[in-house]
């Protein structure tokens, strides 16, 4: 008798059905539907006229490619790799979407990589793959008494408009993932090959876009600065922070481009301008735009203290939004608000360590019904901005505009 029922058990336990294996199976399939659909949406934005008129799959793809093409203007080093995928494709656009989709799936793998380094996973599951894939596709917390713009009036880690942003965004997660690897060690040793992979990937990073040095470099410097006052050596300190002077040196290069004497452009000192540009209550969207992160952060607060990668998100998130808040560029480009784009990759950033803590809540042992109810709050928030982007992006792919209202 004991013996039929230790058979009927591991009958039970046999046949208990794989549900990771089943949801990664989906998020896998989703994965590659998504990757599709960026392809569709940036064949189609890739022949849209040079006019600002033209509202149909509206977005920054056509621009970026002329400047490069027609004008031999750049600033950027995707302006090489469209040239030559240009002429490849025999003076076509579709390899510069096929280079765009490649680079938006390779953004979901890479933060993926980024959620098993943080979560300590060794192997890929449902959690880490599905995890990535909701990360890329979350966005504002949409109110209309905040904002009628379901993007613009807002601030976003994800969008679909912004070729230079989009690669600009691959790369810098992963510099963020040699950093992580970097930083472990670094307070000892420094492993040689590892500095130079770094080095290299913020100089592709910020010839790409400027932007994520300019959020990213401020809040290692202080990383580091805390450090030598707690003690770390101050020769590993100066040889870790040496690695953005090449990227730095990008910088200038990029300065003398879009701003030297002959450009007409320039920028100011103008607190809210650019927050302002197209939203109605311009305070209130910066909150729907932090939505998940701030309401996650409510539970979180003593993890500020004690995660350093966690605050360290933060930390960028701060001087991002400093940049955006005070800064604003004068001239033709007044009103393109520029410098909210290393906003919109510490928002992508903090997202991602947001959502590490939000999983954590489940695994509190004390206060657990605080954590439990912090957990359906928070998850109630992310869900609704999960349903924002999704429906964002099936819109996008309708053909509307990212200016997209309600």
């Amino acid at each position: 008798m004991g013996d039929r029922r230790k058979g009927n058990e591991e009958y039970k336990v046999e046949k208990k059905f794989p549900w990771d294996r089943f949801w990664l199976s989906v998020f896998k399939i989703l994965t590659v539907l998504y990757g599709a659909s960026c392809l569709y949406l940036y064949l189609n934005q890739a022949v849209q006229p040079l006019d600002y008129d033209n509202r149909y799959f509206q977005s920054d793809l056509p621009y970026h490619i002329s400047m490069i093409v027609d004008d031999g203007w750049y600033y950027s080093f995707t302006a090489y790799a469209y040239q030559l995928l240009y002429l490849l494709a025999g003076k076509s656009t579709w390899l510069i979407a096929l280079l765009l989709a490649v680079v938006s799936v390779g953004t979901v793998l890479l933060t993926e990589k980024l959620l098993q380094r943080l979560t300590d996973c060794k192997e890929r599951n449902s959690f880490t793959l599905g995890g990535a894939m909701m990360l890329n596709m979350v966005m504002p917390f949409f109110l209309e008494w905040a904002g009628r713009y379901r993007y613009v009036s807002y601030q976003s880690g994800n969008l679909w408009h912004n070729s230079t942003y989009l690669c600009m965004r691959l790369f810098a997660v992963a510099s963020i993932l040699i950093y992580l690897k970097i930083e472990e060690n670094y307070r000892e040793k420094i492993d040689i090959g590892q500095w130079i992979g770094f080095a290299v990937l913020l100089v592709l990073t910020t010839g790409i876009k400027p932007s994520f040095l300019t959020v990213f470099a401020p809040a290692m410097a202080l990383k580091l600065l805390w450090d030598l006052c707690h003690k770390v050596p101050f020769k590993q300190i100066f040889i870790f922070g040496c690695s953005v002077l090449p990227a730095c040196g990008v910088v200038l290069w990029q300065n003398m481009v879009l701003f030297g004497e002959e450009t007409g452009q320039g920028f100011a000192w103008n607190p809210w301008f650019t927050f302002s540009l197209h939203a109605d209550r311009p305070k209130a969207a910066v909150l729907c735009s932090l939505a998940f992160p701030l309401v996650v952060a409510v539970f979180s607060v003593k993890e500020l203290i004690k995660d350093k990668k966690y605050f360290f998100a933060w930390l960028i998130a701060g001087i991002g939004f400093l940049e955006a808040l005070l800064l604003a560029e004068t001239g033709s480009r007044s009103n393109d608000g520029n410098f909210l784009w290393g906003y919109c990759f510490a928002i992508f950033y903090l997202f991602v360590l947001s959502f590490v803590k939000w999983m954590e809540f489940r695994k509190q042992e004390k206060h657990k019904t605080v954590y439990r109810v912090s957990f359906w709050l928070a998850g109630a928030v992310f869900l609704y901005q999960l349903y924002c982007g999704v429906y964002f992006f099936i819109r996008l792919l309708g053909g509307e505009t990212y200016f997209m209202l309600m």
